[in-house]
């Protein structure tokens, strides 16, 4: 199936721009979970009163952006990527000839669509309609029409949040039939680890704020304890969900907090440990509250301004860095790479060697 397209003539992005189904239209509605840690955000559509399915969108849950936009979570590997697109359910046989067969009579009438174009747009119609197909790609008698309900077409769907606009239109095959419960056959055909891959991109993870003592103001050569209670951060999750009727798949990504990295916003500055990154700790927490007495003690996180900041601050950014899992449909799972998700304080330095807390 893939590289269908190039079997119709050189013309064949023509005939796509003119008649390809394209599933991008997002029609969101966000709803705040009580956890006040993310939303739930649904895909809505796809279907009506009769239970005729227009398309296959991908419901987001728990703890994710609101109206379909990407999440604040950044991945660690500077070459992963969600997926840019993919094919998914999108009609029923004689949904799907309505709308082709409209398209179709549309291009052909467009002036000027005559020698390759048209031949093109002729080909494609002859290839749902009279059996017409090509090495590997069957054809299809009257877009199928005697299998309605057994099964749908599926087409290509863009990934609104992908920025390369020729990543996204990538999926370009023609539109081709799948039977209710059959594996899809085409290599990029939506999956449960491209499900979670979406969840990914839309986590919204929280807005952590990490404590410190002195808070904001503090002196020079004086520590400043960093630290997160476990309270105040736990685990996220999001889920991505498609489900229409013969078809349904489901992935949850979870991220898990597990390291805190400390950068002063100057190179004149020590950290605590000097590598600047503050392991979890066994009850969960992050670094070590300050307390009374321990003015003279050398944080396990935080960090020591070596000059005045004068009369601006320092930038302090907080990073924390998160390990993803995900599970899915049919017991798949496995591991996606870490994420991070930093915040930057303002920290005021003053020119003070000493002084008693």
């Amino acid at each position: 199936m893939k590289g269908l397209l190039r079997t119709v003539g050189g013309t064949a992005g023509l005939t796509l721009a003119l008649c390809a189904v394209v599933l991008t239209e997002s029609a969101y509605a966000a709803k705040p979970v009580g956890s006040g840690k993310g939303a739930t955000t649904e895909q809505t559509g796809g279907g009506d009163g009769t239970g005729v399915y227009a398309a296959a969108r991908i419901q987001y849950s728990g703890s994710v952006a609101k109206d379909g936009s990407a999440g604040n979570i950044t991945s660690s590997d500077v070459n992963w990527d969600p997926p840019p697109c993919w094919y998914a359910p999108y009609l029923g046989a004689k949904d799907f000839k309505k709308k082709m067969s409209k398209d179709l009579e549309s291009a052909m009438s467009t002036p000027g669509m005559t020698g390759h174009a048209g031949a093109a747009i002729s080909e494609t119609q002859r290839h749902y309609e009279d059996e017409y197909g090509w090495t590997d790609t069957p054809g299809y008698k009257d877009y199928n029409v005697a299998k309605d309900g057994e099964g749908m077409f599926w087409a290509g769907v863009e990934n609104p949040n992908e920025p390369d606009m020729l990543k996204r239109s990538s999926c370009t095959d023609l539109p081709f039939w799948v039977d209710n419960g059959e594996a899809p056959p085409h290599e990029d055909a939506v999956t449960p680890e491209m499900l979670a891959a979406l969840a990914y991109q839309h986590m919204q993870l929280p807005d952590t704020k990490v404590r410190l003592a002195p808070e904001q103001t503090t002196k020079v050569n004086l520590p400043t304890w960093a630290w997160l209670d476990k309270a105040v951060f736990d685990e996220v999750q999001a889920t991505a969900a498609i489900n229409v009727p013969g078809f349904a798949l489901t992935a949850t990504t979870t991220a898990k907090p597990v390291s805190l990295r400390l950068e002063p916003g100057t190179p004149d500055a020590e950290t605590y440990p000097a590598s600047g990154e503050c392991a979890i700790g066994t009850d969960g927490s992050i670094g070590e509250p300050y307390a009374k007495g321990k003015a003279d003690q050398t944080p396990p996180c935080g960090l020591k301004y070596l000059r005045s900041s004068g009369d601006g601050t320092f930038d302090l950014q907080a990073t924390i860095t998160w390990e993803i899992a995900w599970t899915g449909s049919g017991g798949a799972g496995g591991d996606l790479p870490d994420g991070t998700f930093g915040t930057t304080q303002g920290i005021t330095v003053q020119e003070i060697q000493s002084v008693n807390r």
